[in-house]
């Protein structure tokens, strides 16, 4: 299928009355959650996933989708009016878009994330008409061993980029691994970790420990941070940029988005990276830098634009080849294997109308977020006032009802408590969570390529020397591990990420 026939295929799927029903109500909760300090699209997608089971799969993948982009969107609306990052890659923004809210420009900043990120999306998708398909056709010559060393490079991205110190988020992925091979060896059928409990049979359901981990674990930290939330949400007024406005965020919003096409491909903290890539980059060729962190528009467009391409270019590993570059990635791709589809090369040809239908979704649920947020933002910034004390019982009682539907079972609720409270102990701890749903996801499935490579070579390690995108990989995984012990990459490393911290 060529690509303008799969466009025609995909604008079919995304414009039923169902379909863009789904669209935007995935847009809007993706928001009205997002908003929400402390609670971001991981957060977001782990407490509304289970209410997605019983709808097709396209349709199931087109909400979650625009749950995503709802709530990166919600992020920045929390960063410029309250100083208050929804998510990690919105804390660059709070450096320069509260600073105009604090001198009466709020929704010129809003006006200039919004327009950055409807830009970005929009190229970001661009970029996925045109480069999934060929990736998509180059996977499909991929053996268990390339897939093996690709999972490896993607775990070990994710333990250095992540926040926090590196042994720790070695210990978050090795704790993934373990939880991922709880339940019945698929090649033995021997019970593993089970502890003679027949919950455990089918293994831990990773929708159940993601709700825990990222939707209670991030309310009860919102809890303990209560009192320090502001007193005050500043003002919106005028939310059209002046003439000036558009002169100066105009190259940042080109720059940025370029930016994130490309970082958004790469597994670990792609989204992160790009923001502050997008920030450091406009900062460095400014010619007025002195006004980065007192109000610079560019510091606002630049990395949105970023955040959002990146977002929309995570979606091309996760499609084409199955794999998941970033935690939210990975709840993505639970989400089609719980509705019987494999993500991988083969969804182009297999689901032409889910892959091709997501596709022009995504410009769609960009363009309904430019055109509700923005007269919306009076509603948002009454939603973020709301005191957590009252939204806490709520969000419980909504998790609660979304687990137990997964499989009627109590069980899953006591173990999204339990996980619950480690996601707290986790943050507590300064333990970044996010590997360990990427360890878990990709765990079992290095197991089972592993083994498939070793059944072939009938024993012989050296296969995954002797393909060239197999040795490459793990080259490059090596590089990264290797680079951890020299101080200039370790110092580089902390700088890069201490403001998230």
């Amino acid at each position: 299928m060529d690509i303008f026939s799969g466009l025609l295929l995909g604008l079919q799927t995304a414009s039923t009355l169902t379909n863009f029903t789904y669209c935007f109500a995935g847009v809007l909760l993706g928001t009205a959650v997002g908003v929400l300090p402390g609670l971001g699209p991981i957060a977001t997608i782990s407490m509304l996933l289970p209410f997605t089971f019983g709808l097709p799969a396209d349709t199931a993948l087109i909400m979650l989708a625009g749950i995503f982009y709802g709530s990166q969107y919600g992020g920045s609306t929390t960063a410029i009016l309250m100083n208050l990052p929804g998510e990690a890659s919105s804390v660059v923004t709070t450096l320069d878009g509260h600073a105009m809210a604090k001198q009466g420009k709020a929704g010129r900043a809003l006006a200039a994330a919004a327009i950055g990120s409807f830009f970005a999306g929009t190229v970001g998708t661009l970029f996925i008409v045109i480069a999934a398909p060929l990736l998509a056709g180059m996977a499909l010559s991929f053996g268990p061993t390339e897939y093996f060393s690709l999972i490896v490079l993607g775990l070990v991205t994710s333990m250095v980029l992540t926040s926090g110190s590196l042994l720790t988020g070695f210990g978050m992925v090795l704790l993934g691994m373990l939880l991922g091979m709880v339940g019945t060896d698929v090649n033995s059928g021997a019970a593993r970790y089970t502890f003679g409990s027949p919950d455990l049979m089918d293994g831990l359901n990773f929708v159940v420990i993601a709700t825990g981990i990222f939707g209670l674990g991030d309310v009860l930290a919102n809890l303990e941070n209560e009192s320090t939330r502001a007193a005050s949400i500043a003002k919106v007024s005028s939310l059209f940029p002046t003439r000036d406005d558009w002169r100066r965020m105009t190259g940042p919003i080109l720059r940025g988005t370029g930016i994130g096409v490309l970082l958004g491909v790469l597994p670990g903290a792609g989204l992160l990276l790009s923001s502050f890539s997008a920030y450091a980059l406009e900062k460095k060729i400014s010619n007025h830098p002195d006004e980065f962190g007192k109000g610079a528009i560019e510091g606002v467009a630049a990395p949105e634009a970023a955040n959002n391409a990146a977002a929309q270019t995570a979606f091309i590993p996760m499609l084409t080849l199955g794999l998941p570059g970033t935690a939210t990635m990975a709840l993505m791709i639970g989400a089609l294997v719980v509705q019987g589809v494999q993500p991988g090369p083969n969804i182009l040809v297999e689901q032409p109308a889910l892959f091709w239908g997501l596709v022009v979704s995504m410009w769609i649920g960009n363009l309904l977020l430019l055109i509700l947020n923005l007269p919306l933002v009076g509603l948002w910034a009454r939603l973020i006032s709301i005191p957590y004390r009252y939204l806490f019982p709520l969000i419980c009682v909504f998790t609660a009802i979304g687990v137990y539907s997964i499989r009627n079972s109590a069980f899953d609720v006591y173990l999204m408590t339990l996980f619950g409270v480690l996601g707290y102990v986790f943050r507590k701890a300064g333990a970044e969570p996010a590997p360990l749903i990427l360890a878990l996801i990709l765990g079992p499935m290095a197991e089972e390529y592993l083994r498939r490579a070793l059944l072939i070579s009938h024993g012989n390690a050296s296969v995954f020397f002797t393909s060239p995108v197999s040795i490459g990989t793990l080259l490059i995984a090596a590089v990264l591990l290797v680079s951890i012990l020299l101080p200039s990459f370790r110092r580089v490393r902390e700088e890069g990420l201490q403001e998230v911290d």
